[in-house]
């Protein structure tokens, strides 16, 4: 067997070779009671830290810039505890237009109407009384109906409801936060994942329009994307993907220039639909794709507070 001769090797002085980390980019020990500010700066420019700062700077300049910024959202985002945070940038008009499934509307009016939510699925489920609260069912599938004769979607119709009748904690929902300030809501349903599909009040025409005129009502969102928007999804696996995904071909179909804009996923781990029809596939034509990874409780709250500081 031949050996190789390593006395051989060519080598090169290494102060000559490109280097992808240099210590400017490293983290910065920041003094006990500085400011978030401080402790931002401080951040590694490297990788994940670098790429949530391309985030931050994204939204930024779409908001001065006057651009849509779409956040997307499944409902364990309303479950852990980040509404207020939410309804922060959209009362800031930095958020423009939000999208959720069909558990976020449930989330987002139990807690409008008691301040509280999420039920011990697996303790409930023995009994078979999971999902049987009553005016969960009665009141938000009230307002599905009503909003399908006024020709709503089914995000305004709920947010309107929350308004109406004034329930108590009404400051926590974001569909109540929207209709007041006359930003878009839309909300995207599966039949038969929620559980107000499970009682007799559930109306599939009128769930079916709303949720359909919604549909509509988020591809003229998505329209406006172009040269600028951002447009970011916190932790749907599958729904509001799918949905962003045909919002853009129809956007496209009609002429309008859905491309130069910046898409990120952020979400407990990396699944396949938000990585293909968030990140890679509206962004071929141009635009920039972050995908970050990391719990909603600790990722929203830091990607808020630098937007604040930063604005």
């Amino acid at each position: 067997m031949p050996v190789l001769d390593v006395a051989k090797l060519k080598t090169y002085p290494a102060g000559s070779r490109k280097s992808k980390v240099n210590f400017g980019e490293f983290a910065r020990p920041c003094r006990k009671g500085g400011s978030f500010r401080q402790f931002f700066d401080s951040l590694p420019n490297i990788l994940a830290a670098k790429e949530f700062d391309a985030v931050v700077e994204a939204i930024v300049a779409a908001h001065k810039r006057r651009k849509p910024v779409l956040f997307m959202f499944g409902a364990h985002v309303l479950k852990v505890g980040l509404s207020p945070l939410l309804i922060d940038l959209l009362r800031r008009r930095v958020v423009t237009a939000i999208a959720m499934n069909g558990a976020g509307v449930v989330h987002d009016f139990e807690l409008a109407f008691m301040g509280s939510t999420s039920e011990d699925v697996a303790a409930a489920l023995a009994d078979g009384s999971f999902g049987m609260a009553e005016e969960t069912h009665a009141m938000i599938n009230g307002a599905i109906r009503e909003g399908a004769r006024k020709g709503w979607g089914l995000g305004r119709s709920v947010g309107a409801m929350i308004i109406k009748r004034r329930l108590p904690y009404r400051k926590l929902s974001l569909l109540a936060t929207c209709d007041e300030l006359g930003v878009p809501a839309t909300v995207h349903v599966a039949i038969g994942t929620d559980i107000i599909h499970q009682q007799s009040s559930a109306d599939g025409a009128a769930i079916g329009k709303t949720s359909l005129a919604d549909f509509r009502a988020l591809a003229g969102v998505v329209a406006g994307l172009g040269e600028g928007g951002v447009a970011g999804n916190f932790g749907s696996a599958v729904i509001l993907p799918e949905v962003f995904l045909k919002t853009v071909s129809m956007a496209r179909n009609l002429g309008h220039p859905v491309k130069n804009l910046t898409t990120f996923d952020f979400d407990m781990i990396r699944h396949y639909r938000p990585a293909e029809n968030v990140l890679k596939r509206p962004t071929l034509l141009g635009g920039r794709a972050v995908h970050i990874t990391g719990h909603h409780e600790l990722m929203i709250p830091l990607l808020v507070r630098a937007l604040v500081e930063k604005l």
